[in-house]
């Protein structure tokens, strides 16, 4: 017997508090319960291992960022969650590689998950295009910004940092630092 069939298949329960506790072994489980069936369905649809890999990686990036955003509600058990997204995400690169024939060999239940992934897209797109304003933005409007909203810093701290008369004048510059992020923000396509 080998050592991954010792550890049973976690539930549903188990992988959504571990992965809102940040626990590396409930990720672990989690891929070591579901990646077969993944692969299964990625290789029985024109697929190869690396293909499954990916298409299991991106899923379980929706899944965890959907639970950490915390308005994640399972309406089936997470296998056919799991499996449902992969199916889509196989089904959007197969008809981007022009190898789409129409339907997928299914041995999975499965439900529509269309809105999950074209929202992860979407977060991702708009998260390229702000990391890429932010770039573009300056000093010392970058490090105001990033202080204020990534490194969760005070006002006071970013007016000592930066040599400010007091902590409304600061407030006042990362105003207009943001307005300036907003205006590159909106200006690229």
């Amino acid at each position: 017997m080998n050592k991954e069939s010792k550890i049973a298949t976690p539930t549903d329960s188990e992988i959504v508090f571990g992965i809102l506790n940040n626990s590396e072994s409930a990720i672990k489980r989690l891929y070591v319960a579901y990646f077969p069936m993944v692969l299964q369905l990625i290789i029985n649809n024109s697929g190869t291992p690396d293909d499954a890999k990916d298409i299991y990686q991106e899923a379980v990036i929706v899944l965890y960022n959907k639970i950490k955003k915390g308005d994640f509600e399972l309406n089936s058990k997470l296998k056919t969650f799991l499996y449902s997204v992969c199916r889509r995400l196989w089904l959007k690169r197969l008809s981007q590689m022009s190898r789409y024939g129409g339907d997928l060999k299914d041995f999975q239940e499965h439900v529509p998950v269309e809105d999950e992934v074209e929202d992860e897209n979407e977060r991702n797109l708009q998260f390229s295009k702000m990391q890429s304003a932010l770039g573009l933005l300056g000093e010392p409007c970058k490090t105001i910004i990033e202080d204020f909203y990534i490194n969760n810093r005070s006002m006071q701290d970013i007016c000592e940092r930066f040599g400010y008369t007091n902590a409304d004048n600061a407030k006042t510059q990362k105003y207009k630092c943001l307005q300036r992020l907003k205006k590159l923000f909106f200006q690229q396509k």
